[in-house]
């Protein structure tokens, strides 16, 4: 015979899974009813200024992009919160850090301008070369070695050069124009040039495209100089003279294209 023994005993009221899912419920429809009235809400102001062509100082398109950007932070903030519903502290933590998070994304979307100009200087300090573009008109900062070395595009191939205002023509290494496309074997070095290391002759030839940041120049002259006669390419006045402008303030060198 089996007796069993309840007194002094404490009986734990379990949840069944299925009550436990109506509980979820309850939680996760108001979220999902308050997702949807932000994105009927931001639809509204799309629909009101569709012919103004923007909302306050965005433009539509960036507009839908933000309000959806922040509805979804605020599904998956929701949802993070009803995984920790029954610790009110570990929940309270994760709203505070999705809000903190919201807001740095928004603070961030609307200084992206600012903060690209921020991280271009800061580039342009760590890299040697790094071109600070703004459209027709670029930066560059000076050099630990006192140059001005430039980060160039010539025939689409990134080449390493350093601003050398007393060449008349952009001169380059025999390894930046093999990367550059040129036809090395069939070059004729005629030109007689002054190099660091004397007197030498370089091959005249004609550059489809020399890009320095936003600045484009087509159908550049150039020479070529002959192998172990420069450790660097030279961006020289060939590029220059078709410039609207150049100068040297400080430790920034200014370059201004025609618009």
């Amino acid at each position: 015979m089996v007796t069993a023994i309840l007194a002094g005993s404490t009986v734990a009221t379990r949840t069944s899974p299925g009550q436990r899912c109506r509980k979820d419920d309850h939680v996760r429809r108001p979220l999902l009813w308050l997702l949807l009235a932000g994105l009927a809400i931001a639809l509204l102001f799309l629909i009101l200024h569709h012919e103004e062509g923007s909302v306050g100082s965005l433009s539509n398109g960036d507009f839908s992009s933000l309000a959806y950007g922040v509805a979804l932070l605020v599904f998956l903030g929701g949802t993070a919160l009803t995984l920790f519903r029954e610790r009110f502290a570990q929940a309270l933590t994760a709203l505070l850090l999705w809000a903190a998070v919201a807001l740095l994304l928004v603070v961030g979307y609307s200084y992206r301008f600012e903060l690209h100009e921020v991280a271009d200087r800061v580039m342009a300090e760590l890299v040697p070369g790094h071109v600070i573009s703004h459209g027709r008109s670029v930066e560059v900062a000076r050099a630990v070695s006192g140059d001005f070395d430039v980060s160039a595009q010539i025939n689409g191939a990134r080449v390493a050069m350093v601003l050398d205002t007393g060449a008349s023509s952009v001169v380059l290494t025999r390894d930046d124009a093999k990367a550059a496309g040129l036809p090395l074997e069939v070059l004729a070095y005629t030109v007689p040039i002054d190099t660091a290391n004397g007197r030498a002759r370089a091959a005249s030839v004609r550059l489809d495209r020399i890009a320095v940041g936003g600045l484009v120049e087509r159908s550049v002259e150039a020479l070529v100089a002959q192998p172990g006669q420069l450790k660097m390419s030279l961006l020289g006045m060939s590029f220059l003279n078709r410039l609207q402008s150049w100068e040297v303030r400080g430790d920034r060198l200014f370059l201004r294209g025609y618009p």
